[in-house]
């Protein structure tokens, strides 16, 4: 079965990079990066840094994977991360 891969439209012009999440999993002590504009990324590194070296690769080849390589061939990735935790009172 041919699975239809839907790439997201970017316009050179636009200048519009492709949307990355990377979110902290406490029990894997590792953030996990997705994205909807990158088919089938899914991946994950134990710090930011390594994320960003990782997505480097990642993303572009993914893309030209799955037909999606701009025709300029840049690819501009926006890397948003989230971490949240719980604060408790100083006990007194």
């Amino acid at each position: 079965m041919h699975r239809s891969v839907r790439c997201a439209a970017y316009h050179p012009a636009m200048n519009k990079p492709y949307f990355v999440r990377a979110e902290w999993d406490e029990e894997a002590a590792v953030w996990v990066a997705t994205s909807d504009d990158v088919p089938g990324l899914v991946t994950e590194a134990e710090t930011l840094e390594a994320l960003n070296t990782k997505l480097r690769t990642m993303v572009p080849e993914l893309l030209d994977a799955n037909g999606c390589m701009p025709a300029d061939g840049q690819v501009a990735v926006e890397l948003l991360a989230r971490r949240f935790s719980v604060a408790l009172p100083a006990a007194a």
